[in-house]
């Protein structure tokens, strides 16, 4: 049959012919092997030859399932890790092309697991047959060395991490766990000790260690020292035993501390400061000039080469009332956190009388009637070389005070009635009090200190994951105008605490999920 198209031309119409199954006589569209799928899938098995059910071990101490010979490799229940480790433990799989593969559910009690595995292969004259079939794998559990080295002697350990940053405080440490929580770097610890001015990290292999040291380096500025330890020798082998310590050393400047920049440092930034704050501690450290809002960033590197420290810590803040704030002058962002330039009139606290007349990089937030924290520079005792230079070689004299940040304790206080409606998770730390004391008084004080600066700042919280408390309830007594002004965490910002347990099912866990 023709049909005849717009340009006047005859066009003869294709049809596809149909022929017969060879095997069964059902008419079909014409292939390569002249025969209906299911009559090819009963003569051809392309999945012949291959695993249908394997052994894998499991150590169910650290959750970790062993790649032959000897990596143990850590995987989540039904994760992309898993499920490419069980396709990866198949042989002869090559022999057929793989298509997809998925986990079917399996009861997580019974100790196997089920993937359904579909592969295509070339069979009777070119013809290409795609096939599903399940592959089971039987979960046999094992300890792996560590575990099982850390069950006979727990204090047998391999390598060990002392990490130390010699301050008065810990609020470095109180933020440091939280970053080792929300990356899960110290899973593979065999014990944690918390030790005076440090913590002490025990691992079973060198490996963990070095992975944990690297992700030290990654998010604060550190420098360390390895040393090794001959415990045992075996002649006829040669193999060497040895225990390795990690002396890790965190540097000693804080945020919102006080830096003299020495003049070397000083002018290699472009003569900033030389009296700057620290604003941030990451990988790398933040330094503001307060007075001029220019800024610089310093690596591990640079810091260790020049090692200044702090010339006035956290802990010699002193409170202030401001009294007339000038309209801001100029304004800057670093890191996220925006500053504005501005002269402000100040008194302390301890003496009324007595005003100053200073720049701040805190005129954007504050107003007549605050009060600031800031750093007496006009009537503190400095023990600074860096700063007693400085003062000599300046002739109008340093500034009487350097304000850091706003004073929220007056709101502070008429929320005492109301608890927080979040909480944080904390490393399974054992307290050691052989190579020094830990003042529980000291700690707890400190650890409020954190609390409210993750309050003040939300890009302190940024890359810490903070979790609604299920046991909140809200005060009935405490007025909804109670601690009104005072930063606090929004609900948005908080993660539900779930307890994923496979004995134990609540239909209230829907009520408790993550808010985004």
């Amino acid at each position: 049959m023709s049909v005849m198209d717009e340009s006047g031309m005859f066009n003869v119409q294709q049809t596809i012919g149909s022929v017969l199954c060879c095997k069964c006589g059902v008419p079909m569209a014409p292939n390569a092997a002249n025969m209906r799928v299911n009559c090819l899938r009963s003569e051809v098995d392309i999945t012949e030859g291959l695993q249908k059910s394997i052994q894998i071990f499991y150590c169910p101490e650290c959750t970790c399932y062993l790649q032959p010979p000897k990596t143990w490799i850590k995987c989540q229940w039904e994760s992309k890790e898993l499920l490419t480790f069980c396709i990866k433990r198949l042989k002869n799989l090559n022999k057929v092309k793989l298509k997809n593969a998925e986990f079917v559910w399996t009861e997580p009690h019974s100790k196997r697991i089920k993937v359904k595995l579909t592969v295509q292969a070339e069979v009777l004259n070119g013809a290409v047959l795609e096939q599903s079939y399940p592959v089971e794998y039987t979960v046999r559990d094992n300890l792996c060395e560590s575990c099982s080295r850390f069950q006979a002697n727990p204090d047998q350990w391999v390598a060990s991490i002392q990490l130390r940053q010699h301050v008065s405080h810990r609020r470095t440490f109180f933020y440091l766990e939280q970053l080792i929580l929300r990356h899960d770097a110290a899973s593979r610890a065999i014990r944690i000790q918390q030790v005076d001015q440090g913590i002490d990290f025990f691992f079973g292999n060198k490996s963990h260690a070095n992975s944990f040291v690297e992700f030290l380096r990654k998010v604060v500025p550190i420098e360390y020292r390895q040393d090794q330890q001959l415990v045992s020798h075996d002649v006829k082998s040669s193999l060497y035993n040895y225990k390795y310590t990690y002396s890790v050393k965190i540097c000693p400047v804080c945020r919102e501390d006080l830096v003299c920049l020495p003049s070397k440092v000083a002018s290699g930034l472009g003569n900033l400061g030389p009296l700057v704050v620290c604003t941030k501690v990451s990988d790398n450290i933040t330094l503001l000039d307060p007075r001029t809002l220019r800024c610089a960033f310093l690596d591990a590197r640079q810091y260790w080469r020049s090692g200044f420290r702090s010339a006035l810590t956290s802990r010699q803040l002193v409170k202030y009332f401001v009294f007339d704030v000038e309209p801001p002058v100029g304004e800057a962002t670093v890191g996220g956190q925006k500053y504005a330039l501005s002269y402000v009139q100040i008194a302390r606290e301890s003496d009324i009388g007595k005003m100053f007349y200073v720049q701040t990089h805190l005129g954007h937030i504050l107003k007549p009637g605050d009060q600031a924290l800031g750093y007496d520079i006009y009537g503190a005792n400095v023990n600074d070389n860096e700063m007693e230079k400085y003062r000599l070689s300046v002739k109008n004299g340093l500034p009487e005070a350097i304000l850091i940040k706003k004073c929220y304790e007056e709101q502070r206080e008429r929320k005492q009635k109301k608890s927080r409606n979040w909480k944080l998770k904390s490393l399974p730390m054992e307290m050691d009090d052989s190579r020094g004391r830990v003042d529980p008084e000291k700690t707890d004080k400190e650890y409020e200190e954190f609390l409210r600066d993750l309050e003040e700042n939300p890009e302190l919280r940024f890359n810490i994951s903070l979790y609604r408390d299920k046991d909140y309830q809200a005060s009935e007594t405490a007025s909804m105008t109670d601690g009104e002004g005072a930063p606090s965490v929004p609900i948005e910002e908080l993660l539900a605490d779930l307890d994923l347990s496979f004995e134990e099912e609540d239909d209230d866990d829907e009520d408790d999920m993550a808010a985004e």
